[in-house]
């Protein structure tokens, strides 16, 4: 059964990435790609415009720009308990895995 791995990007910030997994794949990852597009303001109150309130995935890969969606999502795995990467983040969320970039 393969893994399924949802990428979080905003405005293209993943292309890069998600364009080498879909290389790699091998039929052993399902990807889903979230994307978000539109103008967002620097503080977000809420994101639950942007982000799902439920995820099914065994990995998330943030490559959102917006602190606040990508502190959200890390709140978000890690009420799910699914295992997130957020390369270069500075998250409180001790869930995170944050290498550096």
């Amino acid at each position: 059964m393969p893994q399924k791995i949802v990428v979080f990007q905003q405005n293209g910030s993943g292309e890069k990435k998600i364009h080498e997994l879909r290389l790699q794949k091998d039929g052993l990852i399902k990807l889903e790609i979230i994307s978000i597009d539109s103008p967002l303001p620097p503080i977000l109150d809420e994101s639950d415009e942007y982000l799902p309130t439920h995820l099914k995935a065994d990995l998330v890969l943030d490559f959102l720009k917006h602190p606040d969606l990508s502190l959200d999502l890390a709140k978000l795995c890690e009420s799910l308990k699914i295992a997130i990467v957020a390369s270069g983040k500075k998250h409180r969320v001790k869930w995170a895995i944050k290498p550096p970039t």
